[in-house]
């Protein structure tokens, strides 16, 4: 690199670098602000007795792997919990028996923790990088993306329902969101797109509905490297563990009741609404046909946002939403996605008052836990009356209720050909001029 190009990208790092260096006012109470809230997180671990039951499934999927044990024959925790992830997540879980399991539950937390400003950075990215002719999103985005504003988010972000209930787990959904999303918001034509949509479905299933969706929305290379990506990690599975590999790809995946019980509140999908609603351990057709529908409705939902509007990042949110709705059981941790809806809508707000409304709805929806607040010990959780029913279920409720929201709102002709709407799911940041005059116009 020249000194010039040298001088020329210091800019870029100079904001990051004086918050860090030279922290103002604000950088200073975010960063208070985060503290209380990790103090208060740690009180909680502390007077609490949490077990962090799924870090431990884990670290016994890794010592079956490691050893060549049986891996799905035992069970660990006084839940009996076997394990439920494909012989690769067993390979990748092998690390975690190399630190005694009160340290490991520490750095579970600690690398979740790390992963909430990623995910917030990811979520920004594709929130506001999706109207190329947008005057105000290259100063909105600026305004987000800055040191204050990620770690006041990241303070708050670890108390909504979903990515606190993946710390006390000690749960992957966070890594895995990330990872989906690096990978669906680089630029159409990216060397190797879609790998890491296969890779993460090959550590759990859902994530191969995020290939689906590039293909409906015309990307087939990045559909086939996607599955390239699988069938690469169900090959590592079979080299080292070919027993098990047999064994979980004929008999254990089609097992969906080791994973748990469908009709318990922990479950927010769809199959768990339609079980309480119809006070049912199985549901049986009436979820099945459902699930079909929605199913097909959410990824056609999905397809006509990106192609209509031009909006891939809104496109993703529908098909993940879709697969926690149409999954036999999505618990409420697994709907961490919560946190790149909630910067969409934020991206969106604009000022509007009802939109604001909105997104505290949201807000407040994914931080209240009244699927916990409801009784459900035992089997209480089938007897549920009809006003109970939305707050048993809040996430599959909205989550309806988003992919109706956005099919009706984009509706109708497209405004621009589907050729240039859809050129890239994110397009590629403007030059430094173009960000500056755009700027400018925004603020007068």
């Amino acid at each position: 690199m020249s000194a010039a190009e040298g001088t020329r990208s210091l800019p870029h790092r100079r904001p990051w670098t004086r918050h860090l260096t030279n922290p103002d006012k604000k950088t200073v109470a975010a960063a208070v602000l985060l503290v209380v809230s990790l103090a208060g997180l740690a009180a909680v671990f502390r007077l609490v007795s949490l077990s962090m039951s799924d870090i431990v499934v884990y670290r016994a999927e890794g010592e079956a792997a490691a050893a060549g044990g049986d891996l799905y024959g035992f069970t660990v925790t006084e839940w009996n919990l076997p394990a439920t992830y494909p012989p690769f997540a067993a390979l990748l879980f092998i690390p975690t028996t190399w630190l005694p399991l009160g340290a490991l539950k520490v750095a579970s937390v600690l690398v979740n923790v790390a992963l909430v400003p990623v995910l917030l950075h990811l979520s920004y990215k594709a929130a506001y990088a999706t109207g190329a002719g947008e005057p105000r999103g290259t100063s909105r985005l600026r305004r987000a993306r800055t040191v204050p504003v990620v770690i006041a988010a990241t303070a708050f972000a670890i108390w909504l329902e979903p990515l606190f209930q993946t710390l006390v787990f000690g749960q992957i959904n966070i890594a895995l969101t990330c990872l989906v999303l690096w990978d669906l918001s680089r630029p159409d034509g990216a060397r190797l797109k879609g790998f890491a949509v296969g890779i993460a479905t090959g550590v759990k299933l859902t994530p191969a509905v995020f290939a689906v969706y590039l293909l409906i929305t015309g990307r087939v290379r990045a559909a086939f490297t996607a599955l390239a990506g699988f069938a690469l990690s169900v090959l590592l599975g079979v080299l080292v563990l070919p027993g098990a590999s047999v064994e979980f790809w004929t008999a254990r995946m089609f097992e969906t009741g080791r994973v748990g019980k469908a009709w318990i509140v922990d479950n927010q999908s769809l199959q768990g609404l339609l079980a309480r609603c119809l006070h049912t351990e199985e549901p049986g057709l009436v979820w099945a046909g459902a699930a079909l529908l929605t199913g097909m409705a959410g990824l056609l939902v999905a397809r006509q946002v990106y192609l209509r509007r031009g909006l891939d990042s809104w496109g993703v949110l529908c098909t993940a939403v879709t697969a926690l709705l149409v999954s036999p059981i999505s618990w409420s941790h697994h709907w961490v996605w919560c946190v790149p809806l909630l910067v969409a809508l934020g991206a969106h707000v604009r000022g509007v008052r009802w939109r604001r409304a909105l997104l505290a709805v949201v807000a407040v929806a994914f931080t209240a836990r009244t699927m916990w607040v409801l009784p459900h010990q035992g089997d209480l959780d089938l007897r549920y009356s009809w006003w109970q029913q939305p707050l048993a279920a809040p996430y599959p409720v909205l989550g309806l209720a988003m992919l109706a929201a956005v099919a009706w709102w984009s509706r109708g002709r497209p405004a621009a050909p589907p050729s240039l709407l859809a050129r890239r799911p994110f397009p590629l940041p403007r030059s430094g001029r173009q960000d500056r005059e755009l700027s400018a116009r925004a603020d007068h």
